[in-house]
């Protein structure tokens, strides 16, 4: 006598489950397709359950190369659970199948606004503007469709965000390493990366950090490995009060020089303005130890050595 077949919603999913873990797609979107239909006649409201189910068919049918089915099923999933990560990012991923970068453009940014430091999303921007800027010209963001606006209620909170942010990118800086022969910029995307800093730079000695962080985003677009340009966009970041992401390029910048005295200071600044004194603390004193007199970092430690006491 055989095993039996699985029929209730649960068991499904958990072999449909083990059977993507198998690398059997085929048979693992079988097995969602009847959890969803089993879901479905059960006649219950369970969105979330439904949207999971979408969602995981969704990523058989992209490791199947269907990427039409699977925008479909990422679709289904998120009118049914809003702002949900794996539904954007395997949509967004899809959509790049099928070079309809402006759509992918979009879900990679929505992913973004709910948390700022997810790799994949973060590669998948500095892509697609780089195939925009191709494909559309300079003027290819008035070109997008609208980016919708994520609610605060669905963003990751700064709090949870340090642990789960580094092991990203311990895990990008991995992967730059075992590829960078591949990811090399050539010669005129070096020159075309300068240039926009440039304009960046002249943006920030007028106030406009909004646009100049558009700049230097493009500049990265084309050549990521200047450190100068992430703490200068740090810098905007700060001027605009948005800690986490000043934060996250001077953790950048040190990546790409442990040295970058500009790039240790406003993370110190990013996390005092965030609460997180210990960190900010021992970014000023790592400044300190290279520029061992400088003014600005000796005031900040004392105003962040008396919120530590």
């Amino acid at each position: 006598m055989g095993p039996k077949l699985a029929d209730s919603v649960d068991e499904l999913r958990a072999a449909g489950n083990q059977s993507f873990r198998n690398g059997q797609f085929a048979e693992a979107t079988v097995l969602y397709s009847r959890a969803l239909r089993t879901l479905q006649a059960q006649g219950g409201s369970n969105p979330e359950e439904e949207s999971i189910l979408f969602a995981n068919r969704a990523a058989c049918h992209l490791k199947d190369g269907n990427c039409r089915d699977c925008i479909k099923d990422c679709t289904a999933a998120l009118a049914l659970m809003p702002f949900s990560m794996k539904p954007l990012l395997r949509r967004a991923s899809a959509y790049e199948a099928l070079e309809k970068y402006p759509l992918a453009y979009v879900d990679y940014r929505t992913v973004l606004q709910i948390d700022d430091s997810v790799a994949s999303a973060l590669e998948g921007i500095n892509r697609m503007t780089r195939a925009l800027v191709d494909l559309l010209g300079p003027e290819w963001r008035l070109k997008l469709p609208s980016i919708p606006l994520v609610p605060v209620t669905a963003q990751k909170r700064w709090d949870s965000v340090p642990l789960e942010y580094h092991k990203e990118m311990a895990k990008r800086k991995f992967r730059e390493t075992t590829t960078s022969k591949s990811r090399a910029s050539s010669a005129g995307d070096v020159e075309r990366a300068r240039v926009l800093k440039e304009e960046g730079n002249e943006l920030v000695k007028k106030g406009n950090h909004k646009k100049a962080i558009e700049k230097y985003s493009e500049s990265l677009s084309f050549s990521d490995m200047e450190s100068a340009t992430y703490s200068n966009r740090a810098l905007c970041h700060l001027a605009l009060k948005q800690y986490k992401a000043a934060a996250r390029d001077c953790t950048e910048a040190l990546r790409l020089d442990g040295k970058n005295v500009k790039a240790l200071y406003r993370r110190a600044q990013a996390y005092k303005a965030l609460e997180d004194y210990k960190s900010s603390f021992a970014d000023i004193s790592s400044l300190l130890q290279l520029e061992p007199r400088n003014g600005p970092a000796r005031k900040l430690q004392q105003e962040v050595n008396q919120s530590l006491n």
